[in-house]
This record gives C-alpha cells, structure tokens and sequence, in this order.
C-alpha cells in the first residue's frame, strides 16, 4: 500500500497568495483596459456620433502611449513606472498635437493615428531590446 505525501506550506513567513476565483485580477483588468482602449480608437476612426467616444478616445490617447513607456521602463519601481509613464504618455499626446498643428494638418484621426504609430514604436523598440540582452546573456557578452 502507497502513501501519499501533502506537501505542506513553508514555513520561511512569507506570504502566499491563494490560489481560487478574484486571486488575481491583473490580466484580467489588462484585457478589459485594452479593450476599452481598442474601443476608443474604433470609434475615432470611424467618426461615431456615439457619447463614449470622447471618453473612451481619451482613455486611448493616454493609455497606450503609457503602456509603451511603462514597458520599456522595466527596471522601476511600480510607483514610479506608473508615474512616469503617465508622464510619458502627456507628453507624446503634446508632442503629436504640437507637431500637427504646426505644419497645419490637425485631425482627430491624424492624431489616433500617429498616437498609435508612435506608442507601437516605441513599444517595439523596448522589445527588440529587452531580446537582444537577453541573447547578449546567453552568449555569455
């Protein structure tokens, strides 16, 4: 006759998250933001007369660029990560309404869209370079 043996909890004192329903919302919450996200700037582009779609548009317009930034400031704190990609995502939004009404070309879907170019760049960038440190890491550089 076999025994099973029950793992029982460590006992260093560290916390542990248990595992069950509303444990951890993260992805969950992640999903839904980008989801309203790609929500807002449907509704820019097609140019609905819908009352979300100032809203939501707003909700886009900073929360894409923040997510770029946030994603290539890995290294910080979750504090500051969130601050300053707040930050970020203000000033790439004055960046492209400054640059637009300069060479007199404003449009609301001008600006989703090179909102979305750019925060996509960025985003690309920070990727490209967290995988070429991690094969400089694997071959020993």
């Amino acid at each position: 006759m076999q025994t099973i043996r029950i793992k029982t909890a460590s006992t260093d004192g560290a916390p542990r998250a248990r595992p069950g329903p509303g444990r951890d919302l993260t992805p969950l919450l992640a999903g839904a933001a980008t989801a309203v996200a790609g929500a807002g700037a449907l509704l820019a582009l097609t140019d609905s007369a819908s009352v979300l779609r100032g809203p939501l548009t707003l909700f886009f317009l900073l929360a894409a660029p923040a997510a770029a930034v946030a994603a290539a400031l890995r290294g910080l704190d979750p504090f500051g990560r969130v601050l300053a990609s707040v930050a970020g995502a203000v000033v790439l939004d004055m960046l492209v309404a400054q640059g637009m009404l300069a060479v007199h070309r404003w449009s609301v879907r001008g600006g989703v869209v090179a909102v979305a170019v750019l925060s996509s760049l960025v985003l690309l960038l920070a990727t490209v370079r967290r995988s070429r440190g991690r094969t400089a890491r694997r071959q020993g550089l």
